[in-house]
Parts: structure tokens; sequence; C-alpha cells
């Protein structure tokens, strides 16, 4: 997977600072990468380590940066060049071509003639899976799956019935996409189950990261757009939508029928409640508890940052006296007023 130089700046319209013939054989960090490597400058607050990098070459965004390396690549932005680069160095990740023998296909189901299929795969009936396509080990898709060009699915997938997949997903290891959403009817005492009549449907270009999982819809499908990045441990529950390129990081609980716009990033571990609006361009920060709609674009945060324990515990006091505070302020504001209109008769 070795490239010239010269022929990676190619790939990202760079212009090559020293020798176009370096032969570049991985990527790295500015800290560890080897003369082998090729490393990329980013957040200025790294610049100190272009003097001591060993990296043979480095993405950079101006040419002053780049006359502190030996070689490097000038590009408008380092970082998002870095990530197109990285598609030239991804490792085959299987060794097997066509379907592996041990898999379980059912003859209703039509794969396309280059779909990759792993070991101990099941392939229910009436399940489509376009060209370019990779099913991994120990995959399930259930009933009338369909999936696009260009998929691939890691090992330990599971695909309920009906389920759609876009063009160029990628689906990681232990993601459940189509269990049954969170749906109770109180009885007498007990849950009566309302199953779940809808699905999923992804667009193209969704990545769903390892054991996420997306429920499908009570009656009708749960919506996720082109381009949503979605991190490991994600739930989504039933009825949700979406929309295009919004990313969505670890530990991240959305509740049903919740709508969130698109180009939004939510980070890790925020809980959003049920039924609500998020807009587009919205960004939430980590760890916060989303209990409105948010109808404006923006950023937003709650809870409280970390601080030293013994601050916090003086905060957290303080936080529970906040009502009784507020009740002895308005008493006090009322006794002001009183004196203040006895001072004005006089």
């Amino acid at each position: 997977m070795s490239h010239t130089l010269g022929q990676l700046a190619a790939n990202v319209q760079g212009v090559v600072k020293g020798n176009p013939d370096l032969i570049i054989e991985k990527l790295g960090t500015l800290e560890n990468a080897t003369p082998q490597e090729l490393s990329f400058l980013a957040n200025p607050k790294y610049q100190s380590q272009l003097a001591t990098t060993s990296a043979g070459a480095v993405l950079v965004k101006t040419e002053e940066l780049a006359q502190l390396v030996e070689n490097a690549i000038v590009v408008a932005n380092p970082y998002l060049a870095f990530a197109q680069l990285s598609t030239l160095f991804v490792p085959r990740t299987q060794c097997w071509s066509g379907i592996h023998p041990s898999a379980v296909v059912s003859s209703t189901a039509q794969l396309a003639s280059d779909v990759v299929v792993g070991p101990n795969v099941v392939i229910d009936d009436n399940v489509v899976i376009a060209e370019g396509s990779v099913i991994g080990a120990g995959c399930v898709l259930s009933r009338g799956v369909r999936l696009g060009k260009n998929t691939k699915l890691y090992p330990n997938v599971t695909l309920y019935h009906d389920v759609v997949l876009g063009d160029s997903c990628i689906i990681h290891s232990a993601a459940v996409i189509g269990a049954d959403g969170f749906g109770f009817a109180p009885n007498e005492g007990c849950w009566e189950k309302i199953h779940q009549l809808g699905s999923v449907v992804l667009g193209d270009a969704v990545e769903v990261g390892a054991s996420t999982t997306i429920d499908r819809g009570a009656i009708e499908n749960t919506l996720i757009g082109n381009g949503v990045k979605i991190d490991n441990q994600v739930q989504i529950a039933h009825n949700v939508i979406i929309g295009d390129n919004t990313a969505i990081a670890a530990s991240t609980a959305i509740a049903g029928s919740t709508k969130i716009g698109a180009l939004c990033t939510i980070s890790g571990g925020v809980c959003i409640a049920g039924h609500l609006t998020i807009i587009d361009h919205v960004h939430i920060t980590g760890m916060s508890l989303i209990s409105n709609s948010i109808l404006e674009s923006g950023s937003y945060s709650s809870g409280m940052g970390m601080e030293p324990t013994s601050k916090w515990r003086r905060t957290v006091a303080r936080v529970r006296r906040i009502d009784d505070m507020a009740k002895q302020f308005l008493q006090l504001k009322q006794q002001v007023n009183k004196f203040l209109e006895k001072v004005d008769n006089k």
C-alpha cells in the first residue's frame, strides 16, 4: 500500500515541498511517526512537534510551516486531506471472496455477482444485496432486508426484517438495526406489548458504530438521513428521524419520535427526551440532558462541568439550598419594598 509523496499530493490537490518520489508506507502522528510515514498538523498547539517529528512528510496548511520540515504537502485543510488519504491505507479485512461455504443463503435471496459473504452468515428469504457489498462473518440478514451498493457489514451485525440500507453504508460489529421499539400499554398492572410494525431506513453513506441499536418504528419507519455518522453504543428509539450529515458521539440515547435536523453534532453521553424537535445546525455538548425542543440553531449545554471534589461538594450543597434562598430573597425584597413605602409616605 505504499505511495509516493507526489501521488498522495495529487490525490488531495496539494503541493509538494521536498522530494515527490519519497515512498510513504503508512500514516502516523507527529509524535510517533517514522521516516516512512505521513503525518499532519491541524491544531496549532502541536506546531512545536514539527521540529522533533521523525515523520517522512507532513500535511501542512502554509508554505511557512512547510519550511519547518524536510518534506511536506501544502493543502488548504490538512485534517481533511489526512482523512481522504486514509482510504488508500486501509488493509484488506477479509481473506475470502464470493460466498463462504458455511453461509446459509435463502434460495429467494438476490445477491449481485460480486457480493462477498463471510463464514456463518445467515441470509433469509427475499433479501436483496446490491453489487460491491461485503457481509462479514456471523451476520444475520432477516427476511426482506435490502442493502445498497458498496455497503459493508462487519462481523456479527444483525439486521431485522425489512430493514433498508442505502449505498456505501458501514455497519460495525454487534450493531442491531430493526429491533423492536420500547412500546407497551398498561393493562391492569401488567404490560401489553405494542408490536412494532414499521422498519428502519438508512440513507446513503451512513456509518453505524459497534454495539449501537436503532429500533424499528411502531407504525411508520425510523429514518436515518444520508451521510449520518453514529458512534459506538448509541441508542436510537422507534420513529426517530435524523437529518442528513448529522454526527452523534458514543453513549448518546435518543427517545422515541424525536426529530433531529441536518448538520447537527451531538456529543457523547447526551440524553434526548422523546417527541422533541431539534432543528438544523444545532451542537449539543457532552452529557447534556435535552428535555425541550430546540428551535434555534446554535450550541446548547446542560449539567455542571468538572471541578475539584471539595469544591463540587460545596457547590452541590449550595444548589440544594437555592429554593430556600429564593424564598428568603423574596421575603427580604418584600420587607425592603414596605420600608421604602414608609419612607416615601413620610
